[in-house]
């Protein structure tokens, strides 16, 4: 994506796209990232004429660097398998009290550190570990080091004092020489001598911490923000971690954001069940199977849409059947009901996240941001404003694009003095859809339907 932001001028277009996706060779599943880096090369030669090139991506992967400071594998994919009982086995040296205490962190089977733990005795020929978009970032300029928001998500980063938790990786064995030295967001970071010496700049590499710079959110408002795509990544941003027995109980993360702000939010899993569900049935027809679930009956069949059996790759029509049976509730009928099950399940997700974020922070939500893909959704965005009972404000899509964008303008110069400044030229700029609550369905009665 090529942005250019300026007075009353934000702008982002599509240059080049290239598919991803987990790689399966063997046992594993792994990212295809020298092809990932190879794109990246091309995408940025096709931008033109450029002041500044900032990447993030997804949270918690990562590639390992030997002393010379060669990549000893391809980096697996987070859905891989590698982790499973290893949260067992940490929790049995570490509580999951302290582990909250210390980090903040949601517990999920994923977290880099539970992926590091799984490593065993490789760790031993690394030198350094380095996050997906640090590790394009060394590619490109030869520098090592984290950006925090994306440290933020390894469950190895101290949430209170913001540097690494070095006396918790070495009792759960992994080394801290792997914990690379840590830079904030703005931080430029250094040139690409293969782009003719073009600046790099360290941005909210979690594509996350990029989106919710880009929520055009009004000063003063209570707002809630859910940045809907493979993940619905659904919470509040806050001054402070909070740390409450409560929020642990109820799997709230604490994540670093742009200008030192937290990210309170649930990681809910989000419209990757729907697109492999597509993927399932072989269709790209999304607008038309979106259309019909439109007139199928409202809340019919829900799921935990957030149960493990829906993390993995597969079939997921079969998954979310086998999920109606289980809770005795009759599956989907055809593809219209799926699709609309799959739909109000999110949304109902999206409704737990969002109620439990205001209780346990004893904040009224006064209207929630729907940014991210998930936003072109209509469906979506007036089902999570029904089942959240408050206006859905839809957009901007490309969200986490364009907070990287302002990131990037900032650190090169443009008076965006903060995220009041960013988000302001957001709304001046972008189209935001709102979805007010119909009350046509009793998502209360369906929540307690699924609870029981």
């Amino acid at each position: 994506m090529a942005g250019t932001a300026g007075p009353s001028l934000l702008t982002v277009e599509e240059v080049r796209r290239f598919p991803n996706g987990g790689v399966r060779a063997g046992p594993s599943l792994y990212w295809d990232i020298l092809g990932l880096y190879r794109e990246t090369l091309a995408g940025i030669r096709d931008a033109g004429r450029l002041d500044g090139v900032g990447i993030d991506s997804w949270a918690v992967d990562y590639g390992l660097l030997d002393d010379r400071g060669a990549l000893l594998g391809n980096p697996v994919c987070y859905r891989d398998s590698r982790t499973d009982g290893v949260p067992a086995s940490v929790a049995a040296v570490v509580s999951a009290r302290e582990l909250y205490d210390v980090t903040g962190l949601q517990q999920l089977p994923f977290n880099t550190l539970y992926q590091l733990v799984s490593e065993g005795d490789r760790l031993d020929a690394a030198s350094t570990m380095l996050l997906i978009p640090d590790l394009l970032n060394h590619w490109l300029t030869g520098s090592i080091g984290a950006e925090r928001t994306n440290a933020s998500t390894t469950q190895l980063y101290d949430v209170r004092e913001r540097t690494w938790a070095t006396s918790l990786a070495s009792r759960v064995g992994i080394p801290p020489r792997l914990l690379p030295p840590l830079r904030d967001p703005g931080t430029v970071v250094g040139t690409a001598d293969e782009l003719a010496g073009l600046p790099v700049v360290a941005v909210g590499s979690h594509d996350t911490a990029s989106a919710v710079v880009a929520v055009p959110a009004s000063p003063g408002t209570n707002f809630a923000y859910i940045s809907a795509g493979t993940w619905s990544l659904a919470g509040l941003e806050l001054t402070a971690p909070e740390l409450s027995d409560e929020a642990l109980a109820a799997n709230f993360t604490n994540e670093g954001g742009v200008d030192g702000t937290i990210r309170f939010l649930r990681n809910v899993m989000g419209l990757w069940v729907l697109s492999e569900t597509l993927r399932t049935w072989s269709t790209s027809d999304l607008p038309g199977l979106l259309a019909a679930a439109a007139s199928s009956p409202a809340l019919a069949a829900v799921v935990d849409i957030d149960a493990p059996s829906f993390l993995p790759p597969g079939d997921m029509p079969a998954r979310l059947a086998a999920a109606c049976r289980a809770t005795g509730q009759r599956p989907p009928s055809d593809r219209a009901a799926v699709v609309r099950c799959i739909v109000d399940s999110l949304a109902l997700a999206h409704r737990r996240a969002i109620h439990s974020a205001s209780r346990l922070t004893r904040r009224k939500v006064e209207v929630i941001h729907l940014v991210g893909g998930g936003a072109r959704n209509e469906l979506l965005c007036q089902s999570t404003a029904d089942a959240c009972g408050v206006p859905v404000l839809a957009g901007p899509v490309e969200a986490a694009a364009l907070g990287n964008v302002l990131v990037q303008a900032r650190a090169l110069g443009e008076d965006l003095p903060d995220l009041a400044a960013m988000r302001a030229l957001v709304r001046e700029t972008q189209e935001i859809r709102r979805y007010e609550p119909s009350g046509t369905a009793d998502w209360a009665a369906a929540e307690a339907r699924l609870r029981d």
